[in-house]
């Protein structure tokens, strides 16, 4: 059993997380501010569930803020630290960079500063994207490759932050994981996602804007399989400093995403061919090498499924909003 802290935990990725390690057993501390990125009602919905868990501490706070920050560690001393807390998209971080700078690298830094203030030692793992990789040919994307040519300014965040993780691990001896997620997907995924946003637009029959001609590819991952790869990087002991990439390792094209959906949903979907748009990578695709061998990681959902999983999800989701209203 451990004490966790979960930074961005009444998130997607976050909750889920959460979910799973309360079913270990272990006592989980969420920090999470519910920021209207996309509705906090959804966040609050996620983490509904265990409310009353003796093994559950909510905090609603920010880790830009001292006082947030000081609050979780005063009378609490954490093995693990996940950090997912962070401004997402890379899109959206085109209208507002100094706001992606300023939670994404500062907000790390200052949750940094915190665990070595407190005297604290636990594992960090630290959400890293593999939009760090840039613009690269088709080749699988290793952890040992160039990471100075961020196309977002969400990417130069991220690769921002992970230097600030580098740095405490030289400086404090933090024991530091970071894990470089690719395309993460599924149940309670952010509506702003483009397998989120295209499925409710063909279920509305509404037409949805597709940038490139669809020949795009990205590792998506089904998000069973990255919590799978999280929980076993919190186990390690003493790992130093690491970057590991989770993903399923097999490039899925756009276009065949969207044939997903429609089968799914058993609907077409109207399609309006957009230029692609800056700071889109045309292409990722993780090695998966390292994982395996440091943490036994196995994806195992197929994009077929992990859409089935998620269409299912979706029409559930909608049908209990619906039953609401109606009261």
């Amino acid at each position: 059993m451990s004490e966790i802290l979960i930074t961005g935990g009444a998130g997607f990725i976050g909750s889920h997380l959460t979910d799973r390690l309360l079913q270990r057993g272990d006592h989980i501390t969420v920090l999470d501010n519910f920021n209207t990125f996309y509705p906090p009602s959804a966040k609050r919905a996620n983490v509904a569930p265990h409310e009353g868990n003796q093994n559950f501490h909510l905090i609603q706070g920010d880790i830009r803020s001292l006082n947030s920050l000081n609050t979780v560690f005063a009378d609490r001393k954490f093995d693990v630290v996940v950090h997912l807390a962070a401004m997402a998209g890379v899109r959206p971080s085109l209208d507002d960079p100094p706001l992606y700078m300023d939670v994404n690298v500062l907000g790390t830094q200052r949750l940094l500063d915190e665990i070595s203030k407190h005297g604290q030692r636990p594992l960090l793992v630290f959400a890293s994207s593999s939009s760090v990789y840039g613009e690269r040919p088709h080749e699988r994307f290793k952890e040992t490759d160039p990471t100075d040519r961020p196309l977002s300014p969400y990417a130069a965040s991220k690769i921002g932050a992970e230097a600030a993780c580098y740095a405490c691990h030289r400086t404090t001896g933090l024991n530091v994981i970071s894990l470089r997620f690719f395309t993460v997907y599924g149940p309670r995924q952010r509506p702003d996602l483009a397998i989120h946003k295209f499925c409710d637009l063909i279920n509305q029959d509404r037409p949805i804007e597709m940038y490139g001609d669809g020949h795009s590819k990205r590792d998506y991952t089904y998000i069973t399989d990255i919590i799978s790869g999280v929980e076993k990087a919190t186990q390690l002991t003493n790992p130093g400093y690491e970057v590991i990439n989770l993903g399923r390792s097999e490039p899925v094209e756009l276009a065949k995403v969207i044939e997903c959906l429609e089968h799914s949903l058993g609907k077409k979907a109207n399609i309006q061919q957009k230029p692609p748009q800056p700071g889109d990578v045309p292409n990722t695709f993780a090695d998966i090498e390292k994982a395996t061998k440091m943490l036994g990681y196995k994806p195992t959902t197929s994009i077929e499924s992990g859409i089935d999983e998620f269409v299912k999800w979706y029409k559930a989701s909608k049908e209990s909003q619906a039953a609401h209203i109606s009261r």
